[in-house]
């Protein structure tokens, strides 16, 4: 049964959000590895430009699958596994 409207338009949030293929890539990247900034998330990924980085980023951690940590000039970006757990359980899989 449908829970309500908000539990249905955060699933379809985080579902969008993981439907585009470098983002479901930052996730599982993120699920491996926690705290990584911008740099150290495009180095890993070697084929994304900064800026589709950030829009990226962006999304995942407007629909909540993303937590963010600011350190001075650095953000630390990591996978909320709670949010994971409930809508995206795949991600903690690995």
């Amino acid at each position: 049964m449908i829970e309500d409207n908000t539990e249905v338009r955060q699933a379809v949030k985080v579902y969008k959000a993981l439907g585009e293929p470098t983002r479901l890539k930052i996730a599982l990247l993120l699920t491996e590895e926690r705290n990584l900034c911008c740099s150290a998330i495009m180095g890993k990924l070697e084929s994304v430009a900064g800026s589709t980085l950030s829009h990226h980023l962006k999304q995942l951690t407007d629909c909540g699958l993303l937590d963010l940590r600011k350190d001075g000039t650095y953000i630390y970006y990591s996978v909320n596994r709670e949010m994971a757990k409930k809508y995206a359980p795949y991600l903690l899989e690995s």
